[in-house]
């Protein structure tokens, strides 16, 4: 392992982090007692305080146990959007001595039948706007399985007068569903049920967050309560964060990033958290200035829609003293408007749901733009050959292999993608990321693509991610996606998609931007087509499907 980067740590902060040895659940009885009239979410200007918190977690947990017959390690779907009702729901699992199976709400009902088999689960916590989706998959047939649904309406945390605008799912009162096995929110907390006792340790099973998968199904990642208490405790401590700091939710919670950073971190450090349940921009800029956040987690779409809208302005966001994210490299040019914004400078990071998150942060004295950062506490990451597993030197690109705290323990009921997935070098066993990257002097690590995406243009190897950062440039591109298009002569040939900013649109060509890429990049990777779209297509987690786009083109005639 290298220590190139180790001359650039954060000061004060040692090499190796001492993790808990408790439950996850056991943080909301800590804060509980430390501040329990302290807010430890606010809703829509709704505020819940840490003691209200764990005593409905434990109400929660009562009614798992005893109504829905949940015992410790059983899987339990929760699939809903941010909300207070997700962040009990998890720690109410939690305190059943049971795992956590996180699902993406875009998700519907032919993709849950996946997920309810894989896990055996017979329990899921729904909202009530989505139980149309799932509810098909109570019963015994073959793709049905479920036994107990646990019912919310998110307006039933919506105690207080706003003048937030409220989405209409959020809005809406609460219904009188009824059958069999269906249970509505209020009326298991109004049961008042204690657990029995907790139960789980840290080698136990916690959450088990599932990959989007490049091919097949997706695979559930098996995280114990020690993985997931890694990269909760280790994001506080990387940016020095107390029971005062304030934080901006936006990001899902059923991703690893969400989660780690905006939910597990906040609850167990006593901080508190303002919940968005879908991304807003002028909300999220008039929470900033209402509860003065200080800390943000944001991925770069949201940033690119925050900073392209002038409707934003006149909020006061000056609270904020750190914002920071990861999922794909933030633009230089949309980093550049938000240190002439704000001042600060965008820290990002990397990690996987295979990782519970972060295994590189940027050092938050010394960021570098565009790059993954170190590898935290106790992580040694090494870029190797992909064939020969040899690890490479400053500047050549391989393959990021990761051993840490954070690591899975596998795929769930899943060996053989497990085997893939790991490999032994030097007696410890890392797991392959599938991305490729450089390390430079300092010991930064730069993402080059993933292994997979790579454009082959008469010989010539293109990465997309390379290509979409320099175009980003250029003032009238809002969003930008590159990929492969089909040409007889070189094979394959770059085509970008492009969402022009609103006030360029019918001011610009595609040929403009052809031109221009022309004329500011190397021309083997300088994009031969350009197709001016409304949107691009987005996964629950904010990210680019680049390959939904990548397999669109492919089936185009010709």
């Amino acid at each position: 392992m290298s220590e190139r980067h180790l001359p650039h740590w954060p000061p004060g902060l040692p090499e190796h982090l001492t993790l808990p040895e408790t439950n996850v659940w056991f943080n909301a009885e800590v804060s509980a007692a430390r501040f329990p009239n302290k807010p430890y979410i606010v809703f829509y200007d709704t505020p819940i305080t840490f003691r209200e918190f764990k005593d409905e977690t434990e109400r929660l947990a009562g009614h798992l146990q005893q109504v829905c017959g949940v015992k410790a390690g059983d899987r339990v779907l929760l699939y809903m959007q941010n909300s207070p009702q997700w962040m009990l729901a998890y720690y109410g699992i939690l305190r059943a001595n049971a795992v956590v199976v996180p699902v993406n709400p875009m998700n519907r009902t032919a993709e849950l039948v996946h997920y309810v088999h894989d896990t055996g689960a017979t329990t899921a916590i729904v909202p009530q706007d989505l139980f149309g989706e799932i509810e098909p998959l109570m019963g015994d047939g073959p793709e049905q399985g479920l036994k107990h649904l646990l019912v919310a309406a998110y307006s039933d945390y919506v105690k207080r007068p706003t003048d937030l605008p409220l989405p209409d799912f959020v809005r809406a009162a609460r219904l009188p569903l009824t059958r069999p096995g269906v249970v509505l929110w209020s009326d298991a907390l109004a049961a008042n049920q204690r657990p029995g006792p907790l139960t789980a340790g840290p080698d136990d099973l916690c959450v088990m967050p599932y990959t989007s998968g490049t091919t097949g199904n997706p695979k559930g990642c098996a995280h114990t309560h020690r993985s997931v208490m890694s990269t909760l405790v280790g994001g506080l401590q990387w940016f020095n964060r107390a029971q005062d700091t304030t934080y901006l939710s936006v990001l899902p919670f059923f991703h690893v990033t969400g989660m780690a950073g905006g939910l597990n971190g906040p609850l167990f450090s006593g901080g508190t958290v303002v919940v968005l349940p879908r991304w807003d921009r002028v909300a999220a800029a008039r929470l900033i200035e209402r509860y003065q956040v200080s800390s943000w987690q944001v991925i770069s779409t949201m940033m690119i829609d925050f900073l392209s809208n002038d409707d934003v302005l006149p909020y006061d966001i000056s609270s904020l003293n750190g914002i920071r994210g990861g999922g794909a490299a933030m633009p230089e040019a949309i980093a550049a408007r938000l240190k002439e914004r704000t001042g600060l400078m965008y820290v990002e990071g990397y990690g996987m749901s295979e990782t519970m998150a972060a295994t590189h942060i940027n050092p938050p004295h010394r960021p570098k733009p565009q790059c993954l950062g170190i590898p935290v506490f106790d992580v040694d990451a090494r870029v190797v050959d992909p064939a020969t597993m040899k690890e490479l030197g400053v500047g050549e690109i391989g393959e990021i292999v990761v051993h840490g705290p954070q690591v899975m323990q596998g795929y769930w009921n899943n060996p053989e993608a497990t085997k893939a997935a790991f490999v032994e070098i030097d007696g410890k066993r890392f797991l392959r990321t599938g991305d490729l990257a450089q390390v430079d002097e300092d010991g930064y690590f730069f993402m080059v693509d993933r292994l997979k995406r790579m454009i082959n243009a008469s010989g010539f190897k293109v990465w997309p991610a390379e290509v979409e950062g320099l175009m980003y440039r250029h003032p009238a591109i809002q969003e930008v996606c590159v990929i492969a298009a089909s040409d007889v002569k070189r094979g394959e040939t770059v085509k970008a998609l492009v969402v022009l900013r609103p006030s360029f649109a019918g001011q610009v060509s595609e040929q403009d931007i052809i031109t221009w890429a022309h004329d500011h990049m190397a021309v083997y990777k300088s994009p031969r087509i350009v197709e001016f779209v409304a949107s691009l297509p987005k996964s629950g987690s904010g990210k680019v499907m680049w390959r939904e786009l990548q397999d669109q083109e492919a089936k185009r005639p010709g």
